[in-house]
């Protein structure tokens, strides 16, 4: 399966619309004008990028997402694991503690994430 991948700028400006949906399309201008320092004409331009590929809608110019934010993370974190580790998570999860210590409680909430997935509970 090939992932959704979306370029910094569009994850940040589909952050925008994802904590504030349905949002009118002039807010969201405003929103990114402060957020991203972007111009109106900016705005449109990965809006309807983002429109063309599904992953948001523009209906009556109020912006919702089609793809939730979730989903997007899930893949996104897929195709690091997938492309940097071969696929391994557990490669992953040692490179990225970086020998660095973890307390107690964060040992105890991956483990209760690990057990959740291997009961097949997958909304961890």
């Amino acid at each position: 399966m090939e992932h959704l991948r979306l370029a910094e700028g569009e994850y940040r400006f589909a952050r925008i619309v994802w904590e504030n949906e349905p949002l009118p399309s002039g807010k969201l201008v405003e929103l990114s004008r402060q957020e991203l320092g972007w111009k109106k004409s900016t705005t449109y331009t990965v809006l309807k990028k983002l429109v063309d590929r599904g992953v948001l809608r523009n209906e009556n110019a109020v912006v919702s997402a089609v793809i939730p934010q979730e989903q997007i993370l899930r893949e996104e974190s897929r195709a690091v694991v997938d492309r940097a580790f071969d696929g391994s998570l557990p490669s992953f999860l040692a490179h990225f503690m970086g020998g660095h210590p973890i307390s107690d409680e964060e040992a105890d909430e991956l483990k209760a994430i690990i057990d959740r997935y291997r009961k097949g509970d997958h909304h961890a």
